[in-house]
C-alpha cells in the first residue's frame, strides 16, 4: 500500500505552482477538490485522511464521489466536471510516480465528463454591451406578428402610434404588414 499524502503534497506544492505555473486560484480549486474527496472517501472507508493509500483511490470511488457531489451537495454537471478535472490532472502526474498503479490510473483517467450547456457568448465587454443598448433607433417600432394562417413571423415596422390597428394583411411570396 502506498500513501497518498507525499503524493497530493508534492502535487499541490511543486507540481501545480512552480512546474505547471497554475494560477493561484486553481491551485486553492484543486486542493478543495482533494479536500472533498479525501473527506468523502474517508467517511466511506471508515479511515482517516491521513490513512488514505493511493489503492483507495479507484474509479468506482470516484464514479461514486462525483455523483455524491450532483446528488448531495447540489452541484452541477460543470462542478462535477472541474472536480473531475482536477482528480484526472492528479492522476496523469503520479502514473510516472507510480508504475504499479497504472491500471488503476487508466480506469480513473477514462470515466467521463458530463455534458454541460455551453453558452454562445461567455461575456460581453462594456463595449460590447453599450453598442448592444445604443443599437435600437427609439423613434421607430418593430413589431413581430405571428399571422394566423402562417408558420413565418413576420417583422413589421411601424412608425404609427397605434401599431396594432393595421389596415392590411398581405401574404404571398413575400408577406408583409402595413400601417
Amino acid at each position: 500500500m502506498t500513501p497518498i499524502a507525499p503524493h497530493i503534497a508534492a502535487f499541490l506544492q511543486q507540481r501545480l505552482p512552480v512546474e505547471r505555473q497554475a494560477s493561484p486560484n486553481t491551485c486553492d480549486s484543486y486542493a478543495h477538490a482533494f479536500r472533498l474527496l479525501f473527506e468523502y472517501a474517508s467517511n466511506c472507508l471508515k479511515i482517516t485522511p491521513s490513512q488514505l493509500q493511493v489503492e483507495h483511490i479507484g474509479a468506482p470511488l470516484i464514479v461514486d464521489f462525483l455523483n455524491h457531489l450532483e446528488a448531495t451537495r447540489g452541484n452541477g454537471a460543470g462542478s462535477r466536471n472541474i472536480r473531475l478535472a482536477a482528480i484526472k490532472s492528479f492522476m496523469r502526474y503520479i502514473e510516472y510516480r507510480l508504475p504499479s498503479a497504472l491500471e488503476q490510473i487508466r480506469c480513473i483517467l477514462s470515466i467521463p465528463t458530463k455534458k454541460t450547456d455551453v453558452r454562445l457568448v461567455r461575456h460581453l465587454t462594456a463595449q460590447e454591451m453599450q453598442s448592444i443598448l445604443d443599437a435600437p433607433d427609439p423613434a421607430r417600432r418593430v413589431v413581430f406578428v405571428i399571422a394566423p394562417c402562417c408558420t413565418s413571423v413576420l417583422p413589421v415596422d411601424c412608425e404609427c402610434q397605434n401599431w396594432w390597428a393595421f389596415a392590411s394583411l398581405t401574404l404571398d411570396s413575400n408577406p408583409s404588414l402595413t400601417c
